[in-house]
């Protein structure tokens, strides 16, 4: 057996941490830290002094800061295939240059570009990803992507999403991108019979998504609702993105966007909103009071010129904010650390220089998107919490001069990927590898489909 190969284990042991960072309820550090897990639970956490002398998969973190796993909250895996492209458009021009690419994803496009995704976002440091999946031509299904995640062996929340509003009724994607309203409403039944799994600690959860306000009608929204409450599954969706989204939302309306939804039935505990850019103070507080969550999508923003969402207002209100890299064909990248960073650069913008801090741009990407994604068992590294947990290499070029505060380091410096990441107590990166998988093979792949997508192959 190589030192490469992936075995699940019965118990683990992470021992002489230089730092672990625990994100429990002091939020404090350890020094020669380490930690003790049985089938994938953390039982202890702590010194290495109070640890077991041994156990069935043994890791020596030395040199290392050990933190939680990353948590991503909005994303769109399929459009790694589609980077660079509408480089300098807006929201709406971006998406009806992109619809008819998109229009020729099949199957294989749909597990392969998740595959690239994801073993980007893992050697990122994410350990939970969450994929925002709305169109589905050519017998696509959310079952392929699922089915990534999977081989991969990342805890991951798929959300069905929908497009049911074609232009030709008034909505922004083409008609041949749309779905039928029933249709839709089935295999969202469908998918959370067949993969949901409830249970704390679950790999795979899922969630319904219709796209936005301009992309499904307001009784999908509401039927969406609906059923996802019945079911016991979370509800998501695109929301105060743009400008743009605002009038058209005024003008089709007559609401603003966050008003509208509230209309429709979509805040509550169980709902979370990609971007929420364009909040008011009102609109804030809502949030706050109903539970509403938010992925904090600060690339993507950028990108596209959408602004920059008040993230400093939210936390202060006590509105649940997570992170998301959102689509790598509107933020052209899978590094969750990196988006970490950004957030922090991006609140201070405005001129405040502590708007947002180190340590509480770490607690949004690891206990913030925990409570956004409406999970406990994630997010900290404490008895009764999931063995998901990252480490970095102290002794690196990108952090000389900084390991006065390695903390701050992974959110200052120049982002690193992770040299080893456990997901559910089993090491998936190892020395900087991610193990198990051929990724020259599935990057040549991927480049392959992307190349036909562009031109139109058949």
């Amino acid at each position: 057996m190589t030192s490469y190969e992936i075995t699940e284990m019965s118990t683990l042991l992470l021992k002489h941490a230089d730092w672990l960072i625990t994100m429990g309820a002091d939020r404090g550090r350890v020094a020669d830290g380490g930690l003790f897990a049985q089938d994938g639970i953390i039982i202890h956490a702590g010194p290495t002094s109070e640890l077991p002398p041994t156990a069935d998969t043994v890791l020596d973190a030395r040199g290392m800061i050990v933190l939680p796993g990353l948590v991503n909250t909005h994303h769109h895996l399929y459009q790694t295939l589609t980077r660079c492209i509408a480089q300098d458009s807006g929201l709406f021009d971006w998406l009806t240059t992109l619809y008819p690419l998109w229009a020729r994803l099949t199957p294989e496009a749909i597990y392969v570009s998740a595959q690239v995704g994801l073993a980007e976002l893992m050697l990122s440091g994410c350990t939970t990803a969450s994929d925002h999946l709305y169109i589905y031509p050519n017998g696509c299904t959310l079952d392929h992507e699922i089915q990534a995640a999977v081989d991969l062996g990342v805890r991951f929340t798929a959300t069905r999403g929908s497009m049911s509003l074609g232009r030709s009724r008034g909505g922004l994607p083409p008609d041949n991108c749309v779905e039928d309203e029933q249709a839709i409403l089935r295999d969202c039944r469908r998918v959370i019979e067949q993969y949901h799994q409830p249970q704390r600690f679950g790999m795979i959860h899922v969630a319904l998504a219709p796209c936005s306000p301009f992309s499904v009608t307001a009784d999908l929204m509401v039927e969406t609702g609906r059923l996802a409450r019945a079911c016991g599954v979370r509800l998501h969706t695109h929301l105060a993105e743009t400008l743009d989204e605002e009038r058209f939302c005024l003008e089709r309306f007559g609401m603003r966007p966050v008003e509208y939804v509230e209309s429709l039935g979509w805040t509550g505990d169980n709902v979370w909103h990609a971007h929420c850019v364009h909040l008011d103070q009102k609109e804030i507080a809502l949030f706050a009071r109903t539970g509403s969550g938010v992925a904090h999508c600060p690339s993507s923003n950028m990108r596209l010129a959408s602004g920059i969402a008040p993230i400093r207002a939210m936390r202060d209100a006590g509105v649940k904010v997570g992170l998301g890299v959102d689509g790598s064909a509107s933020n052209d990248g899978n590094h969750m650390l990196a988006e970490a960073r950004q957030a922090l650069l991006l609140q201070r913008v405005g001129g405040a220089p502590d708007a947002l801090g180190a340590r509480e741009a770490l607690e949004i990407a690891t206990l913030g998107g925990a409570a956004v994604l409406g999970r406990d068992d994630i997010g900290a590294l404490a008895p009764g919490m999931a063995a998901d947990f990252i480490a970095y290499r102290l002794e690196r070029l990108d952090f000389a001069g900084a390991l006065h505060d390695p903390l701050a380091a992974l959110l200052f410096c120049t982002p690193p990927k992770v040299d080893l990441s456990v997901i559910n107590g089993v090491v998936r990166i190892k020395e900087g590898r991610l193990l198990g998988l051929d990724m020259t093979a599935l990057v040549q792949r991927h480049n392959t489909l992307s190349r036909k997508m562009l031109r139109g192959d058949d």
